[in-house]
Order: C-alpha cells, then structure tokens, then sequence
C-alpha cells in the first residue's frame, strides 16, 4: 500500500502516481508577546490577552517520487498537471494525509515553483503553509466505536432534550477554544462561567459562545431540544 495526500479533492498516489519518500510535519511555534519591566529583569507576558495562547502557522514538507516518462514532452505534460494540482488552490485547502486519520490540515502552496519545486533525479518537493492545528474530521459526540481514541478522544453527549432547566458539560478535547454550531428547537439560555447566552431557535453559529480546552460546565434554560457540533483542533 502507497501512503499519500489528498489535496484539492485529488490523491497524490491514486491520481498522479506519486509516491512519498520523505515527510515533516513541521509543529507550530507559540507566538509571545512579552514586554521588559523597565530597570528589571522581569517580563510580563500578554500572549493570552484574548483568552487563549496564540500560534504561528506550521509547514508541512513532502517529497515525492515522481514517475518515470520515456518521452520528454509527456514528462513536461505530467509536470505541468503536477503543479496546476498544487498550485490552483488561492486559499487555504483540506490536505489529509494517509498516515494520520481521522483529521485534516488546511494548507496552501503559498511560494512559487521556482524556488520549492524540484525535479531532480525524479523527486519533487514542495512545501505547505497550513492553518496551525490539524482538525478532526468527526463531530464530538459521534459514537462510532471503532475510531475511537483512548489517549484523544472524549465520550459524551452534545444533544440534549431540556425541560426548564439542564446541567450538563461539555468537554474540549482539543487545545484551542472551538465555536460551536447550536442547534435549538426554540429559543433557549445557555449560562457558561458568569455569562448568560440567548440562543434563538434555529441554526446559530457565533464568536461570542466558545467552548474552552477542558472541561465546560453550562446550565440551559428552556424547553425543546438543543445540540452543539464542534470539532476538536490539535497540535
């Protein structure tokens, strides 16, 4: 079995034959924001002014065998369709790598060929610039037993019947805030922390209700059925 990526809605292996001889997943760096106290040694750090710790994009590098074509002008076609694959994209794209299932990357070739594409001796590298967190591709709360991870994954409940009131949590597994899509059936409160939320019936998705890494205790206040999809985001 050929491992590969899939970019684009196109496999490297299934649709161009390319093979992989060499991967780095780069991780992202933290960004810090930090300040010196004048005639001190100290610093203060204010890289979680807005709630949660900021990150710089990671790269993802792949070198691919490229196969072999007996006559040039078909080697300069299958290039040339190599690229078009890799470069059309304008923005960041789901890549999903065959040898971490279950999530996804947002990437995008952002230098040109010049200068990260290069065909010697049959190999081709390029590199990604991706979204910092790879993103899980199934909802919290699915109970599909057979992907589920011990050490990553958290059982619970995200669809809840409420009459007057519920207490309940819902847990981030991931290490970054998420931003639920609600579901509610009639309008609805939810409290979180000293915060109250009115949640209207029908779809909403919003900046103002996030859930925090961990564990998050919320009372809903209403009558009818309300659900929260998120998915988790790691390093």
């Amino acid at each position: 079995m050929f491992y590969g990526i899939e970019f684009d809605g196109k496999h490297s292996y299934k649709d161009f034959g390319l093979t992989i001889s060499n991967q780095n997943i780069g991780n992202p760096s933290k960004v810090k924001i930090q300040e010196s106290i004048p005639f001190s040694n100290a610093k203060y750090d204010f890289s979680e002014i807005y709630g949660e710790q900021g990150y710089d994009e990671r790269t993802l590098s792949y070198t691919f065998n490229v196969a072999y074509r007996e006559k040039a002008p078909d080697f300069y076609i299958y290039q040339t369709e190599i690229l078009r694959w890799l470069m059309t994209p304008n923005r960041k794209t789901v890549l999903k790598d065959d040898r971490i299932p279950g999530y996804y990357f947002l990437a995008e070739v952002v230098t040109g060929p010049d200068n990260e594409f290069k065909f010697v001796g049959g190999s081709l590298t390029v590199n990604f610039t991706a979204y910092p967190f790879k993103i899980a591709e199934l909802r919290e709360g699915n109970d599909i037993w057979d992907t589920f991870n011990f050490l990553l994954d958290y059982a619970q409940d995200t669809n809840f019947n409420v009459v007057g009131v519920l207490e309940t949590n819902l847990y981030n597994a991931g290490v970054k805030k998420v931003y639920p899509k609600i579901i509610a059936s009639s309008e609805m409160q939810i409290v979180l922390g000293n915060r109250t939320y009115t949640i209207p019936s029908g779809t909403t998705e919003s900046y103002d209700f996030s859930l925090i890494p961990g564990e998050n205790k919320i009372k809903i206040l209403g009558t009818g059925s309300i659900s929260f999809e998120f998915y988790k985001e790691l390093i």
